[in-house]
């Protein structure tokens, strides 16, 4: 009798997990099980090359290849509990504000470096600059030679 209780518990057990949401979104979506997948692999990849006799902290520190496994299984985990919930991935915020942001500080830098791009602008904010060369219309004074100024001091 007592396998009996035990068939019908794993069997009404077995209902359960069928009838979780948990469980119908994984058989749903293939993203979500692409995510989960992916950060598998990562993660045994990780802990294959954790598993090579160095000593695991200097590998954590030295190791880029591992370093990039265990952000990539990371990634696939946050993506896959993210789908889980339901919820869609989490979008940078500012991303038009940034780009305005980096386009005038570029735009200031390059008018503080570059004097042509300086004078190209004031030309078309104020038009284009005269050239003005100065003649005179009137003769310049005399001056006395230095044999008159001479003799007149005399």
């Amino acid at each position: 009798m007592g396998a009996k209780k035990k068939a019908a518990k794993a069997g009404a057990a077995a209902a359960a997990v069928r009838k979780s949401p948990y469980v119908q979104r994984i058989a749903e979506d293939e993203e979500l099980r692409q995510n989960l997948w992916s950060a598998y692999e990562s993660a045994r990849a990780a802990v294959g090359r954790l598993q090579n006799g160095k000593h695991p902290t200097k590998q954590l520190f030295d190791d880029k290849r591992l370093q990039k496994d265990i952000r990539s299984a990371a990634e696939s985990f946050k993506d896959a509990s993210v789908a889980l919930r339901g919820g869609s991935k989490r979008r940078r915020k500012g991303g038009l504000g940034k780009l305005l942001l980096l386009t005038v500080v570029g735009g200031a830098v390059a008018l503080a470096v570059s004097e042509d791009l300086r004078k190209k602008l004031l030309d078309a904010l104020f038009g284009a600059e005269e050239e003005f060369e100065y003649t005179s219309t009137t003769a310049p004074p005399e001056t006395p030679t230095t044999s008159e100024a001479a003799s007149s001091t005399t």
